[in-house]
């Protein structure tokens, strides 16, 4: 049996095996998905109107690292400050101050961004204002 006759047969081994995945596949029908919420009465609509346009400060922390004043007054061009993360862990969404996501690095038009991987739950961050 030549290398080429392997060959073949393993294709034709991959190509039956599709063809019987693809017979055993079921298609099945899902339900629409309703929104049963209730519909917000104009004095609720009001008040979130009057909270949306509120200013918050978001900032994305690759790491801390906790250094003396004396180390502080002697960094300049170069130094390299050491954090307290291995690389390639995702970022810290920070809204004022609080977690509210994790995520990664990402480069669109030569600007950096971020693309969230994990966002924290609202009973997580409550829980964390306590």
């Amino acid at each position: 049996m030549s290398t080429e006759d392997t060959g073949d047969d393993w294709a034709a081994a991959m190509a039956e095996q599709a063809i019987e995945e693809a017979n055993q596949a079921e298609q099945v029908e899902l339900d629409e998905l309703v929104d049963e919420s209730t519909p917000l009465t104009k004095e609720q609509a009001d008040k979130l109107d009057s909270i949306l346009d509120i200013p918050v400060t978001i900032s994305m922390e690759v790491g801390r690292s906790f250094i003396s004043i004396r180390n502080l007054l002697q960094l300049n061009q170069g130094s390299v400050v050491e954090l307290d993360r291995v690389a390639g862990e995702p970022l810290d969404v920070m809204v004022n101050g609080t977690l509210i996501a994790h995520g990664e690095v990402v480069v669109v038009n030569d600007k950096f961004g971020i693309r969230l991987t994990d966002v924290i739950s609202q009973t997580e961050r409550i829980k964390k204002l306590k």
